[in-house]
Formats: C-alpha cells, structure tokens, sequence
C-alpha cells in the first residue's frame, strides 16, 4: 500500500493539492483539535481517509470534469456537424461559461486502422479529421474529448487501443485532444489494474496533458486503486435513463466516497438530465445528488434542442458550485428513514465553514424529510443559516439542532447550511 500523506487541519479547510516533484499531493481531512461545534462523530461521517498520493502527473481534475459527451443521446449517430454544432450550443447557451467545457466524442468514431497500425477516423461520418475538429472545439475555448478501449474492440466492436496504448496515446497527442475516456470491452480476461496503467504511462510520454478518466464499470473496485493511475474512474454500470438506474447507481458510488479528491474522483456514469426518461423533479435530484457526489458533470442529452426545464436545472449555478467546490469532499448519504429507506439525507462539507446537505425523497409520497445536526456530525446547540440552490434563497437564518422541509415524491432539496453562532466565528 502507498504511504498517505497525512496533513492535519481544522474543520472543513483541505489544502489544494501541492506540486511536489511533479507530483499531485492531497491532504486528508483530519483534526487535531475539534472545535466545540463539532460532535465525536464528524470526521468520521465525513471520512477522506482513504485519499492516495495520485501518481498520473497531470495536474488536471482539481474539480471534477464538466461537459458533454455524445453516447446517451447519439449513440453511434454521431458525425463531426453534430460534435461542432454543440460545441456552438455549448457557447450560446452559456453553459461553457458554466464550466461546462469538455466536447466528448464517444465510440464509433473509428472503424479501422490503416496499415502503419495507426487508428483512422471514419471518412464518412469525420471526414476533416480530428485534428481539425480539435482546432475549431479549441477555437470556440473549448477542450476535445476522445475515446478508446482497454480491449481489442470497443463496446461497439471497434479497434481499440490494448498493445496500441503508446502510439494512440501519441496520436491522440498530435491530434491536440485533451481528454481520453478509455472502456471495458473486449478485454481477454486481463484484470483492469495491468490493463489501465499503461495507457497512463503512454499519456504521460505523448508530450500533452490529457485528461484519462477510465470506464472500467467499477468491476474491479477502481476506487481502491485507479487514483494513482486515472483522473476518474468509473465505479458504476452504465446508467439509463430510468428512475430506477439513476438511484442503484447513486447508491453504489455512495461506497467509495471516502476516496475521491482533487485530482482523481468517483464516476457514477454520465448525466441522464434531458433525455425524456424521467420526470424533471426526478432529473432534479439526478443533477442534485450528482453535484454533491462531486461526480464529474458530462451532459448526456442533445444540448442544441433542450426543453426550459432541461436547461434551467444544468444551469443551476449554485449547485454546479457545490460540485466545484475547492475543498473536494464527496457528500455521501448520512441518515434514511421510512419504509426501504426511501426518506434519505446526503451531506458533504465544502469550503468556507459550510455544508452542503441534500433532501431526498425516494417513496410515491410527499414527505416532510429532516436533516438533524447528530447526522451531520454537528453539535446540537450549533445555529446555521440554510440556503435553498433551487429556489436561490434564504430559507432559514437560524435553525438549531434539525432543519426539514416538505419534500414531493422523487424530488430533491438542495441546501447550503452555513454556521452563524458567535462561537463558530470565534475558532477562525
């Protein structure tokens, strides 16, 4: 097991990464001396103890990675006039100032290789290359995004990059891609953990920074291992567009949010927000509890036609905020009542002395779902100051011990607690 680096510091304050040698350094969240406020249980509710010292090299991914990435609504369907037309919606919908920055081509973009060995964008459907795709996506301020396989094939039966990891990385370099989200498939049986790390080493030796987020389906439990070899790693199946898909999955990631960080974080899948499959208050805890999973944002619907509704919850600046959080804390599940568990609070703390707690109604009912201090690791005399992300207002100045709300049926809240007791503002 790799040594941690252990850094003790006071609550909710968790130092940037530090380049040491080249090397992304993250602290943990540890106390030395616990502020009165805080009860036995914080550290413990709210563990990063299992943070790694990232070995990728790349400097990238101190938040997670936001964008766009075709598969969920294109498939194979995919040709260069789609990726550039959403990179221009991207840009005139305002998203890309949201961070939103990432154009992600999924598979099907190569059929072949040619006879040097070297992969060939489909001349049908990318004529121009990807080079020049690459220049008009960073012509717009926007960075490229490709993908490949840890196998023979692709998921879609395209050659991927297993024994090529050194000359695609290097083509992919030359290309001026900025991103390489690396599958499953067709893997021969070799365990993810001696098929994913050359294709680091590889990019690490291709002369450019590019983002390596691997899509192992959380087979092997990347998260006790892909932080020194990837920038995400993908702990989850495939989503669907499902009520039903989007909470197993949620569920499952909640597991290892212990180990995400600045620069490696836990990937349940991609966003399902506008595909038509689920309701938007159903859409609306998706994009809530994915915020507060620090799960990367990678948009999965056609933004060039979005409905009002579809956009006014990707736009949500506030809960984008809580993904991008500098502190980097995974929010995980903190307290379930009623029947199979379905009333549900998730919590996560973020800079600035605050929380980021999530109301989440699971059942067929509205419910009233309460968050009380105990869970969040709180002591119960604190007061704090409670901000609604989706209605962007102050719903409480000074609730004490609990704070709980009317939830409808498979929708979400989405709050900022902040701190306001004068014995708060005297530890700093």
């Amino acid at each position: 097991m790799a040594k941690r680096n252990i850094f003790t510091l006071s609550v909710f304050t968790l130092i940037l990464p530090l380049a040491i040698a080249g090397r992304a350094i993250v602290p943990l969240l540890q106390f030395q001396d616990k502020p009165s406020f805080l009860s036995p249980t914080f550290s413990r509710i709210f563990d990063t103890s299992m943070y790694g010292t990232l070995q990728l090299n790349n400097g990238l991914a101190q938040t997670p990675q936001m964008g766009w990435n075709s598969w969920n609504f294109f498939a194979c369907d995919i040709n260069e006039t789609v990726i550039k037309e959403t990179a221009d919606a991207l840009i005139s919908t305002g998203l890309a100032d949201l961070g939103y920055v990432y154009v992600n081509i999924d598979d099907c973009w190569c059929p072949t290789r040619n006879s040097e060995g070297q992969l060939v964008p489909d001349p049908k459907t990318f004529p121009s290359g990807i080079k020049a795709l690459a220049d008009y996506i960073h012509g717009k301020g926007l960075k490229l995004g490709i993908y490949s396989d840890a196998g023979v094939f692709t998921c879609q039966v395209r050659p991927g990059s297993l024994y090529h990891e050194s000359d695609d990385a290097k083509l992919f370099a030359s290309w001026d891609v900025d991103y390489l989200k690396y599958d499953n498939c067709y893997n021969l049986g070799i365990p993810p953990k001696d098929r994913y790390p050359p294709m680091r080493e590889a990019l690490n030796a291709s002369g450019r920074t590019i983002f390596y987020s691997i899509c192992e389906w959380g087979v092997d439990d990347p998260a006790l291992w892909a932080g020194k070899v990837g920038n995400s790693w993908r702990t989850t199946d495939d989503i669907n567009d499902s009520w039903a898909s989007m909470t197993t999955i949620a569920d499952l990631n909640d597991k290892w949010a212990s180990y995400a960080g600045p620069g490696g974080w836990n990937d349940p899948d991609m966003l399902e927000v506008g595909n038509g499959g689920m309701s938007y208050q159903e859409y609306r805890a998706h994009f809530s509890i994915w915020a507060l999973m620090k799960a990367p944002l990678l948009i999965g619907c056609d933004v060039r036609n979005m409905t009002a509704e579809t956009y006014e919850i990707l736009s949500n600046d506030e809960v984008i905020a809580v993904n991008q959080d500098s502190l980097g804390v995974q929010g995980r599940k903190v307290n379930v009542s009623g029947t199979d568990g379905v009333y549900q609070v998730w919590a996560g703390p973020l800079s600035g002395h605050r929380l980021a707690v999530a109301l989440w109604n699971r059942g067929s009912k509205a419910k009233t779902i309460t968050a009380k201090w105990e869970a969040l690791g709180l002591q119960s005399s604190i007061t704090v100051a409670v901000r609604d992300l989706w209605q962007h207002k102050e719903v409480a100045e000074n609730a004490v011990s609990s704070f709980g709300a009317l939830v409808d049926a498979h929708d979400c809240h989405l709050y900022i607690f902040t701190p306001q007791t004068e014995s708060l503002r005297n530890v700093f």
